[in-house]
């Protein structure tokens, strides 16, 4: 559902000024200090981008999720660390509190995570609960007022500069199932709350990762999110059903860069006395690379007004999640074949990076065969 057609285009036309005419030409930068500019970030503050799905009361833009996956779609046509910077805000870093906190959790925080002030981040993945998050072991003992954390997480993006953590934790230890898991608010300040450094990445540079570790980290019990133990996975599932779309639309957003750049190269690129966009080859690539995206567009935005109009949306965000992660592999694979050596080396264009940016999309998020699994699943359910 888009609100208002008119100042909604206003609004993607000026995402779209500010990724080509100061992030995309900051990306090397980025890539070469590993992290983005503080007054790029000010400036993503300042244009409101950490906010987009926090609820207008509370600072945040408030976007529908037809309107949140367009904009997606325009801001992660630069590096992929942009989109990251301020995706756990407007995403899995504040989505548990806009779908089960407390009212006086959400004005508590999300006016500072709306406003970029603070950085949130999404503390599910353990070394031993990935696909498996049910089988997480970082637990949560209630002493009073407060409960006290033990435990880690791994691969948690923004978590080496984050200020607010999303953490899930075992409060029932005799209950090993979903029920046995809560969900706390915890700031980055608290006793006990550290990460590790950041990790070196295959791609995505400029987008923070690393361990976090709980060690007797006491916690108000006021940051039970919800206020009611047993909640958290029920939360996390609303958080990534919502985050998969989300996500879809930020897989999209690359291939639609990388096809753009693929189709300026071919019409530029000369071989035997043509351009190679002539060669029926590259043709098919091109035709290829085009119809999956538009695929991938129209899935996503069928199932953003579908949840827009209130819709269980479990099974058409996990279709997005998996197509749209696997498309854009595919696309950057193809893009690097247009380029051809020049798709391979950093030197000559941004493909390269590209292409090793793009490989994480199929493994965060649930994996593309966690996908498959829960896509069979509930469509052998509907069938019965």
């Amino acid at each position: 559902m888009i609100r208002d057609p008119e100042s909604f285009q206003i609004f993607l036309n000026e995402i779209r000024r500010w990724v080509k005419e100061v992030a995309m030409p900051a990306e090397a930068r980025v890539e070469a200090e590993d992290q983005i500019p503080e007054e790029l970030v000010e400036q993503m503050r300042d244009l409101g981008f950490f906010g987009w799905s926090i609820p207008e009361q509370f600072g945040g833009a408030g976007l529908t999720a037809e309107e949140l996956v367009l904009a997606a779609m325009e801001l992660s046509q630069c590096a992929t660390a942009f989109r990251a910077r301020v995706g756990t805000n407007t995403g899995i870093g504040s989505e548990a509190l806009v779908a089960d906190g407390t009212e006086e959790q959400k004005a508590r925080y999300l006016p500072s995570l709306a406003s970029g002030e603070v950085t949130g981040c999404f503390a599910l993945t353990e070394p031993e609960a990935g696909s498996q998050a049910t089988a997480l072991r970082t637990r949560a003992v209630r002493d009073g007022d407060e409960y006290i954390l033990n435990g880690s997480k791994c691969f948690i993006t923004n978590a080496p500069i984050a200020g607010l953590f999303t953490v899930m934790a075992r409060t029932d230890p005799e209950d090993l199932s979903a029920k046995g898991i809560s969900a706390f608010i915890v700031e980055g300040d608290t006793p006990g709350l550290s990460v590790g450094n950041p990790y070196k990445k295959m791609g995505q540079a400029g987008s923070p990762v690393s361990e976090v570790y709980f060690q007797d980290c006491r916690v108000p019990a006021a940051n039970l999110i919800g206020g009611v133990e047993g909640k958290g996975f029920v939360t996390a599932m609303k958080v990534l059903n919502k985050q998969r779309l989300h996500l879809s639309a930020l897989c999209t957003g690359p291939a639609m860069r990388m096809r753009d750049e693929a189709l300026a190269h071919a019409l530029k690129r000369r071989q035997f006395g043509q351009p190679i966009a002539d060669f029926q080859l590259v043709q098919a690539m091109i035709a290829d690379i085009q119809t999956e995206i538009h695929a991938a567009r129209a899935l996503i935005l069928e199932t953003a007004r579908k949840r827009d109009q209130g819709e269980d949306i479990k099974l058409e965000a996990s279709m997005c999640k998996y197509f749209a992660s696997e498309m854009c592999g595919r696309v950057a694979d193809k893009a690097v074949q247009i380029f051809g050596g020049a798709g391979y080396v950093a030197d000559y264009s941004c493909i390269e990076r590209l292409y090793r940016d793009a490989r994480l999309f199929r493994l965060y998020e649930g994996t593309s065969q966690i996908h498959q699994l829960n896509i069979a699943k509930l469509t052998l359910r509907a069938a019965c």
